[in-house]
């Protein structure tokens, strides 16, 4: 049962919230003022009646999740962690946005305590909220009701609801029936070129609706309604809630209130020194908080850490009569990974021709019997992609006990909550849908680098050897882009065995996302040398076939479907006289941390160097050198058959042969 505060009491926090977020952001001469200033009485309301937390141990495994979409307003949830007691002491709001601070521009995830997931690039903390949700559903499911009393409250802005990755998502959290989730929609009309309708005009209240949501209307300054719309959306039982909240920006600020100019830059001296005498406090004094306002949010934090003590209570008795299924909690938990995993793929290889991506669905299915973790689905293109795990079912409407997700058509929205699932902890999320169409869901991965999580990224129709469906769906230069992803690893493999390591490497990054690149068409399995290390496979990048009679005239490293090409062009050279070695390079992101000497032992210093990939060229200068010779592809594909396109674009042994020859002169 929450505590009932005065209004005087609640007046003096809900200031405070109000004055430490503008003084933050004038003493830093940078930030967002008004929209903290506007949503001050929710976050207040949030934060001392309706989120379990625990300040003193932040990632407690039964709190609830609050996400902050509107990221630019991030001195509204640093003040709210300060407050509630989480390691966030006045001297890191004093020097917000300061270099080393704990309380950068926007909040980060791993680096401020109490922060759920990295948020700024609107409508992304949406989908990552959705993904917290549905976590808590999939652990329900499985592991019984302490997890049904999780819920996730998040706060977007009207930059968040007009951003696509929103709808893709929420409309995918109303279909499942996500009842734990509320999201409050701050709609203070207002947006960085002025007021909203300059662009934007409808009804967003009607849109969840239509999504499948259960949508309030309350004034987001009237404690009484946003108190009783929150009961209500905490009691619902079928379907996620949304809460129209109409705010206004910078409220209490009798010039900049309702105004642009609120949104991304400081009040001013005069304006907060206004502020704060409309508030009855002392305009020369900054970073006050009265011991009232700690006092009230010490009681919370009391009364929250009863409840995590009947929370862990009721765990503990559930543990008790489930030995089996807590052992699986523990596991799914410790995203557990056995540490012979690639040694058992090995043992399940298929040994026929194949395309990779049919390979490795074989090779998922041992790993989602080893990996109970391993949960995720496909853009609508399952079929395609081939990332089913065949002995579970799917997870639908209200039905949360099987792996497979169904994200619909939707690369956005499926890679935010693949995003959220990896957030919350436990679970090690897979997302899938063509090598092209990494382009729709660019941000979401971009974030799951900078937040360092542990995502898979399934990409199939690796290349214009895709074929007949042409240039829209034949990926060029998106290998490239996604390898200029910092902490992202890209796994192109040419067979079997690279797709079992690629597996492999993906389960051992856990800090870090990984990106499959996967063939449509079949590729045979590479001939290497005899008496080869399978675990250099793991390497990044090994010699599969070294060159005869000593020190090599040309490395040829090679990715995918084209290290064949590799192959026999070597084969033709050798024969010309030249000295070739074929250096597969499944993962130039892995082999680039190798050590030196084993990177020179793969590719000596001052060899002369080709390399083969069926896309942009001008990045394997970093490999091959300057003066190296980079066979590729620079321009859009077309419709035709994949050997067809082989011969056209200059992708067949003799003419990879007659190139080299021709360069090496």
């Amino acid at each position: 049962m929450a505590r009932e505060y005065s209004p005087k009491q609640v007046e003096l926090a809900v200031n405070t919230i109000k004055t430490l977020s503008i003084d933050a952001v004038e003493k830093a001469n940078s930030g967002h003022p008004g929209t903290p200033m506007g949503l001050a009485n929710i976050a207040f309301e949030l934060m001392t009646r309706y989120l379990r937390y625990d300040p003193k141990d932040p990632g407690w495994l039964g709190r609830d999740r609050f996400v902050l979409s509107a990221g630019h307003a991030s001195m509204l949830v640093y003040s709210m962690l300060h407050l509630a007691g989480y390691d966030l002491p006045m001297s890191e709001l004093q020097s917000f946005r300061q270099w080393g601070s704990k309380t950068p521009g926007h909040p980060e995830h791993m680096h401020t305590p109490g922060v759920e997931t990295t948020t700024g690039p609107l409508g992304q903390g949406v989908g990552n909220a959705i993904g917290f949700a549905l976590a808590a559903k999939l652990k329900a499911a499985r592991f019984g009701g302490a997890f049904d009393a999780i819920r996730v409250f998040a706060i977007c802005s009207d930059g968040d609801v007009m951003e696509g990755v929103s709808a893709e998502a929420s409309s995918f959290a109303g279909h499942v029936g996500l009842s734990n989730l509320v999201v409050i929609y701050d709609d203070n009309h207002i947006t960085i070129e002025g007021e909203t309708n300059l662009a934007f005009s409808e009804d967003v209240g009607k849109r969840y609706e239509a999504y499948g949501w259960f949508v309030q209307h309350v004034d987001g300054h009237d404690h009484a309604q946003i108190r009783s719309a929150l009961d209500k959306a905490v009691a619902q039982g079928d379907k996620p809630s949304f809460i129209v909240a109409r705010t206004h920006i910078a409220n209490g600020a009798p010039n900049a209130r309702d105004t642009a100019e609120a949104h991304g830059a400081p009040l001013g001296k005069e304006e907060i020194a206004l502020v704060k005498k409309g508030m009855g406090w002392d305009p020369d004094k900054s970073f006050v908080v009265p011991e009232e306002v700690y006092a009230l949010f010490r009681e919370r934090a009391s009364d929250n850490l009863k409840e995590k003590q009947r929370w862990e209570s009721e765990l503990a008795d559930w543990r008790k009569a489930h030995a089996d299924a807590a052992q699986a909690l523990d596991k799914l938990e410790a995203r557990q990974v056995p540490a012979d995993l690639y040694e058992q793929l090995l043992k399940v290889l298929p040994e026929k021709e194949d395309a990779t991506r049919n390979l490795s669905n074989v090779i998922q299915q041992t790993v989602a019997e080893k990996v109970p973790s391993l949960i995720g689905g496909s853009a609508d293109l399952a079929p395609s992609t081939k990332t089913l795990i065949k002995k579970s079912g799917s997870v639908g409407p209200k039905s949360f006990e099987g792996r497979n997700l169904h994200f619909g058509i939707r690369e956005h929205g499926m890679g935010s909550i693949c995003n959220g699932l990896a957030l919350s902890g436990g679970i090690i999320p897979y997302g899938a849908t063509f090598l092209v169409f990494s382009d729709y869901m660019r941000p979401s991965v971009r974030l799951s680098a900078l937040g360092e999580l542990q995502c898979l990224w399934i990409y199939t129709h690796d290349s214009i050897f895709l074929g007949e469906d042409g240039p829209t769906h034949q990926p060029i230069e998106q290998l490239w882009a996604l390898r200029e992803i910092p902490n992202l690893a890209v796994v192109r493999p040419a067979d079997a065995l690279e797709t079992a390591a690629a597996w492999s490497i993906a389960l051992s990054r856990r800090k870090a996302p990984t990106a499959f690149a996967l063939t449509r068409q079949k590729v045979p399995a590479l001939k290497r040398d005899e008496g080869w290390d399978p675990r250099n496979a793991l390497r990044g990048a090994y010699v599969a076939q070294e060159a005869t009679g000593g020190a090599p005239d040309v490395v040829i490293i090679a990715t995918g479907s084209e290290v064949q090409l590799a192959v026999g062009a070597r084969e033709r050279l050798e024969k010309a006289g030249k000295k070739a070695r074929v250096v597969s390079a499944p993962c130039l992101e892995v082999f680039e941390k190798e050590d030196a000497a084993y990177r020179e032992a793969v590719i000596p210093p001052g060899s002369r160097r080709v390399s083969i990939e069926a896309g942009v060229t001008l990045p394997w200068r970093r490999w091959v050198g300057d003066d190296g010779l980079s066979i590729g592809i620079d321009h859009f594909g077309a419709s035709a058959p994949d050997k067809v396109l082989g011969q056209k674009f200059g992708f067949t042994v003799d003419s990879v042969t007659e190139r080299i020859q021709s360069w090496l002169g």
